[in-house]
Order: structure tokens, then sequence, then C-alpha cells
């Protein structure tokens, strides 16, 4: 392991926010564009992500074609970006905002077309800003042999990381758009 991703020894403990979403209840996309978990991108993942009973939350993607790298079996890079997505799910259970810092991912085993992968998630520790965490992606079921597995580390950060960072034309869009829990949701979590 990294010893950037290794707590320093004064850490603490994660500690669920009591407004975090409800055990099992799902979390939803946070932007309809995201190529992690939005459902306006034809070839995204379309992530679907549910909150745990503690500061953990499940995934679960089905890899379809348009994400192979080599042939019939997804793309490690992808495979990467569903580990972040499910860690970026995190910050649902502290309510925070963060994006990713670091992260470390193990490839144990090759994940074929047509799978669905089964992501947990869960914060390992925080010290200040920085929040630690862990992942896994199982194939065959929740309980099934670990494909991938992943070490975080996110930050927290303010809203302005994203308006003043994100492309002006799709910050004013998300700004703009009638619905007020959509628009407080595109920058609540890692985009």
């Amino acid at each position: 392991m990294s010893t950037a991703l290794t707590p320093p020894a004064d850490a603490i403990v994660p500690v669920r926010h009591p407004e975090a979403p409800a055990p099992g209840e799902l979390i939803g996309s946070h932007y309809g564009h995201c190529f992690g978990c939005g459902d306006q991108q034809p070839h995204g993942l379309q992530l679907t992500t549910r909150a745990g009973d503690g500061v953990d939350v499940t995934a679960e993607f089905t890899v379809r074609a348009a994400h192979q790298g080599a042939p019939g079996l997804a793309h490690g890079g992808l495979l990467a970006t569903a580990l972040d997505e499910t860690l970026g799910g995190l910050g649902w259970m502290l309510r925070v905002i963060a994006v990713t810092g670091r992260l470390e991912t193990d490839y144990l085993r090759p994940v074929p077309v047509d799978t669905v992968l089964h992501l947990r998630a869960e914060v390992t520790a925080v010290h200040g800003r920085k929040i630690y965490s862990t992942a896994t992606g199982r194939i065959g079921g929740p309980d099934g042999p670990v494909a991938v597995r992943a070490q975080a580390l996110f930050v927290e950060v303010k809203v302005e990381h994203f308006t003043e960072n994100g492309r002006p034309e799709e910050i004013r869009a998300a700004m703009a758009d009638p619905d007020q829990i959509r628009r407080a949701r595109a920058f609540e979590v890692n985009p």
C-alpha cells in the first residue's frame, strides 16, 4: 500500500452523517451527463449506488460491449472508473463534497462483457479534509470472487471547485435546472 493512502496515526474513525441516505436507499445520479452514474450517457457505466448500513455504499453495473478493452473483456480504465465512481458515492454517507486525490487499483481477474460487477466501498479513516477509503468489485454476485479492488484518498472541497473550474456552459445549464434538488445534486459528489 502506498504511504499516501495510509491514514496518519491521529486520523479518526469515520462517522455516518445523521442525514445520510437510509440503508438500502438508491442514491441516484448526481449529474445526468456523468460518465459513471449519468442516465444521459448512452455508453457510460450508468452505475447505480445504494447507501450501506455504515459509512459504506454498494453499486453495480453491467459491462457492455462498448466497455471493452481486449476482445470480450472490460477495459481496465473503465473498471478503475467504476471503482472511483463507487468511492465518490461515499460523500453521501459523510455529507461532504469530495474529489479523488489518489486512486490505486489492483486488477485480480478479467471481467468479461455482460458481467454484472458488484461493488462495495467504505470510508476507513478521516483526517482533516482527507478521506481514506477502499473498494472492491466482485463478479458472480456480492460475495463472488474479487476481480478489482482499490484504495483511495478523497479530498473535501467547496462547491467553487466545480463552479470555478467546470466548463461554463455546463455549469450554467446545471445551475438553470428548475429542479432544485437535481440542481444541488449536480455539485454534491465527485464528478
